[in-house]
């Protein structure tokens, strides 16, 4: 029996797949942070040309 838990590797891959989604929330993130001033920027811009 320890033999087979020592074996499995279920929780692996489970951890993997969260931290390869954790890596892609901080890449959106940091996305975010990094456009979201010339967004707001261009957006302001358009909302005065009107």
């Amino acid at each position: 029996m320890l033999k087979k838990f020592i074996k499995r590797d279920d929780g692996a891959t489970a951890i993997e797949y969260g931290l390869i989604a954790a890596g892609i929330a901080v890449a959106i993130v940091a996305a975010v942070f990094a456009l979201g001033s010339q967004l707001n920027v261009f957006f302001n811009a358009v909302l005065a040309a009107f």
